[in-house]
């Protein structure tokens, strides 16, 4: 089932893949995904998610997403949806860590709904005998999770430490000299440091 293990990136908040690009929210869609003709929710697309996981033979899964869950893996009810719809979904394929992600849609249940489409398409090129389901995920593979929503982390608080924007600054030009691709670092390395900061800030300014 898909759920959150210790070794795996954490199910909420959401954390993107780095490296992956994300659609901005002017040019997000409508999703057409339906269910009997219904617009399709969270429970219905997880469950064709996990269905596809299961016909590739994915393991260890966490369905990572900006949806509060319960502790029994379901969603918690009744949150409307978030700012930031995103879902990405990290498993193992064969021992090798592998993601998709989709943030193309509005809904959080249309872009699980995607993945799992996106999944069902991969899977038919064995069938036609041209090429290999490990050939399509070749790219998919070795995509770190972005966990720059845990911004107390990444610049050294702790998880009740109160903070000012002062002090975020402060430990933001120590990672930015650190990450800068000018200074030894790399271009991932300082978007996650500007992430980090944007999710501090939104906290910080309520």
């Amino acid at each position: 089932m898909i759920d959150d293990r210790p070794e795996a990136v954490s199910r909420y908040p959401l954390q993107w893949p780095l490296g992956w690009t994300r659609t901005t929210p002017t040019r997000r869609v409508s999703g057409q995904f339906k269910d009997h003709r219904v617009w399709i929710g969270i429970p219905r697309a997880v469950a064709r998610l996990q269905t596809e996981l299961d016909r590739l033979g994915a393991a260890d899964l966490t369905l990572s997403t900006n949806l509060k869950p319960r502790l029994d893996g379901g969603v918690v009810a009744n949150q409307g949806e978030p700012s930031d719809p995103g879902v990405a979904i990290y498993f193992r394929f064969k021992g090798r860590a592998t993601v998709f992600a989709c943030d193309h849609y509005y809904r959080v249940s249309d872009n699980i709904a995607a993945i799992a489409a996106h999944i069902d398409a991969l899977r038919r090129i064995e069938r036609y005998g041209v090429g290999t389901i490990e050939q399509a995920l070749a790219g998919y593979r070795s995509l770190p999770a972005d966990t720059a929503a845990d911004w107390r982390q990444v610049f050294g608080f702790t998880a009740t430490e109160p903070v000012t924007e002062d002090q975020l600054t402060t430990k933001y030009r120590e990672r930015a000299h650190i990450a800068h691709p000018d200074r030894g670092g790399t271009d991932e390395m300082m978007m996650h440091v500007n992430r980090a900061r944007d999710f501090a800030l939104q906290e910080i300014r309520g």
